[in-house]
């Protein structure tokens, strides 16, 4: 009972889509593709509109609703010049299946392949976490290789956002659920960004900070306005911020520049 109570805190998947992708104006594809173990998942990857060889985020959603729900952001992310894949975790939208914790995993490293395959460098992907999605893209970028790694609004790991939701419950000896984003940055070695808000009231402030402090350089650390499921509160600045991150990514791929910002 503890591990089905566990499950329905951490996932809220939802089957309704009630977008279709195209509300954006764009072109885009209507992908389907499968997860290691046969699972049938499915994404829209939303090209750049740019020269080739443009980078491409692969966007990780946090734990509730699907890609419908991430639209605005992809319009966002899309107006810096990157092309952006969405997509849905097993038993979310349309893929297939059920979520877990390995399964998600699965999931961030089959899209991955999906983008190789799409004729991307491993370089040119940048792996995006929002919330909970922090974990599957932090897990994707110490598998593979990447161009850079986005956590915006993301836990440390489970057992450290349970303590603080249920104080009253042993969750550290409970959790069988883990995405301990945490002890993987030390060992990722790309350009990390860490997007997070003071205002967040569901994942606080401290996570980002300490996820932060646990990357390696170069890094950077860019603050959100609002609340945990609204980053684009200041939606220009977001933009901006992000904008930034690209600027550094730029610096450290060209020969003989380096850049020390943090």
């Amino acid at each position: 009972m503890l591990h089905w109570f566990e499950h329905h805190q951490v996932y809220h998947p939802s089957r309704i889509m009630f977008a279709s992708g195209a509300e954006l104006g764009r072109p885009f594809e209507d992908v389907y593709f499968k997860s290691e173990d046969g699972t049938r998942l499915n994404g829209w990857f939303f090209a750049s509109g740019t020269t080739a060889g443009t980078r491409v985020v692969l966007f990780c959603h946090g734990n509730g609703g699907n890609i419908c729900h991430r639209l605005n952001m992809a319009e966002a992310l899309l107006s810096t010049g990157v092309a952006v894949f969405l997509l849905d975790y097993r038993g979310y939208g349309r893929s297939e299946g059920h979520p877990t914790e390995e399964g998600t995993y699965q999931d961030g490293a089959a899209a991955y392949r999906w983008l190789l395959q799409k004729g991307f460098l491993p370089r040119d992907v940048l792996v995006y976490g929002e919330s909970l999605g922090g974990g599957v893209a932090a897990e994707v970028a110490s598998r593979f290789q990447v161009g850079g790694l986005i956590l915006q609004s993301t836990f440390t790991c489970i057992a450290d956002i349970g303590s603080d939701l249920f104080p009253w419950l042993p969750v550290r000896w409970l959790a069988n659920i883990k995405y301990d984003t945490l002890s993987k940055l030390p060992r990722i070695k790309c350009p990390v960004l860490v997007m997070h808000s003071r205002g967040d009231r569901l994942i606080r402030f401290p996570h980002g900070q300490k996820n932060f402090a646990a990357a390696n350089s170069p890094k950077l650390f860019c603050e959100l306005s609002g609340e945990h499921n609204d980053p684009l509160t200041e939606r220009a600045q977001f933009i901006a911020d992000f904008r930034r991150f690209l600027a550094l990514l730029s610096q450290e791929t060209t020969p003989g520049v380096k850049n020390a910002q943090k």
